[in-house]
């Protein structure tokens, strides 16, 4: 699919399962082999929870994923057939070691897809996510320190 902006959407469905090293590896092909791993986490953290806790694993329900490359950035959109959930609106503190849930809502799937991804957003009925991961490791706020360091005069000493 291509959408107006001229960006070519790959798109696959599955049905609801747990199985999901193929469907992962494809989504990641494209991907650089050293965000892979981390990339591998996030991804199917989220597609658990489409097809576990969105689809409750029905195997006549689908979960299926738009994915591109878009200005340096990776881009999946993960939706399923479920009834969606109200999203939390923190997801930035990590549960308890002990078991014990410390951030409402946000149990420690989501938290690592907040920690992972450099933007999340849920659909307003909570049954569809975009994620997005930059290809560059570096935060915009060092990039900018780094940038107004950089302007400024030094003079070298030694």
């Amino acid at each position: 699919m291509t959408s107006p902006t001229g960006v070519k959407w790959d798109k696959l469905s599955f049905a609801s399962t747990l199985y999901l090293y193929p469907v992962i590896e494809t989504l990641l092909e494209r991907a650089p082999l050293q965000m892979r791993d981390e990339l591998r986490l996030g991804l199917q953290e989220a597609l658990v929870n489409a097809a576990k806790h969105g689809n409750s694993l029905d195997p006549t329900k689908h979960v299926s994923v738009q994915y591109a490359k878009v200005d340096g950035s990776y881009w999946w959109i993960i939706t399923d057939q479920g009834s969606g959930f109200d999203i939390p609106e923190e997801c930035h503190d990590c549960p308890d070691g002990d078991g014990v849930e410390t951030t409402g809502d946000c149990g420690r799937g989501l938290f690592i897809l907040y920690q992972i991804f450099d933007q999340v957003h849920w659909s307003s009925k909570g049954n569809e996510v975009r994620l997005c991961k930059r290809l560059s490791r570096r935060p915009h706020w060092l990039t900018w320190w780094q940038g107004a360091w950089m302007a400024k005069d030094t003079v070298a000493m030694g």
